[in-house]
């Protein structure tokens, strides 16, 4: 049986309205580096992939800065409007090097902290599914769900027995999740990540529990926190 190959996929065409900084967060600085650099570095340093193609806004200037872009590993796409969009440019982008059984690692572009131990257990875990899965880890916290007001109050507890916060690495069947996200799109079906397109399109994703430090970097308090995390592993 041929082994599979595998694909790194990080979609980084997005404008981080929530951060309200100048450019794009994947854009930001921790350390002096951009957080992309980092995600990329730690990524491609930790696992033997295949290739990898990053998803770029039209409108980005700021690519050709990094030190990514002189990684030969690595090559660059048109991303879309959507997550899912940029997502599906890249895997369209592998059409003529990848194979359906192959596996894809999406990996969100302001997640840096992702750990090593964490990707390893993955591919481990998922490696001869016929879908694949993602990292995830157990709600811990109480659940809240509030009115619809401007000033919000406590409507009930939700119970968050069975609850999970998606993380990413995502990994799929390089075939099914094309499907997957090309059945969304036709339905105009919301995908919010990769999982969430092959549950819309029958699957069950399998859950890999991962570090809760595999944060992503979305308001400006998590710039602090990323970087006090990278400075401890």
């Amino acid at each position: 049986m041929k082994h599979p190959k595998r694909w790194l996929i990080v979609p980084a065409a997005g404008i981080g309205r929530r951060m309200q900084a100048e450019c794009p967060k994947q854009y930001l600085r921790i350390q002096s580096r951009f957080i992309l650099d980092i995600t990329l570095s730690r990524l491609l340093d930790s696992v033997a992939f295949d290739g990898c193609m990053v998803s770029l806004n039209p409108s980005d200037q700021w690519w050709v800065s990094t030190e990514a872009s002189a990684d030969e590993r690595i090559s660059t796409c048109l991303g879309g409007h959507e997550r899912s969009d940029s997502v599906l440019a890249a895997l369209q982008a592998l059409s003529e090097r990848a194979s359906p059984d192959d596996w894809v690692l999406v990996h969100d572009a302001a997640r840096p902290c992702v750990h090593p131990a964490d990707l390893e257990r993955l591919i481990t875990v998922l490696a001869d599914h016929p879908v694949g899965g993602l990292l995830a880890a157990p709600v811990s916290d109480t659940l809240k769900r509030g009115t619809g007001s401007d000033v919000p109050e406590v409507a009930e507890t939700v119970d968050r027995r069975g609850l999970w916060r998606a993380l990413t690495p995502q990994m799929f069947r390089y075939g099914l999740l094309t499907e997957a996200l090309q059945s969304a799109g036709r339905e105009q079906h919301p995908v919010t990540d990769e999982s969430s397109a092959l549950e819309f399109f029958g699957k069950m994703p399998v859950l890999v529990e991962g570090r809760t430090d595999n944060i992503k970097v979305t308001v400006p308090a998590d710039l602090e926190l990323a970087g006090f995390l990278l400075s401890r592993s």
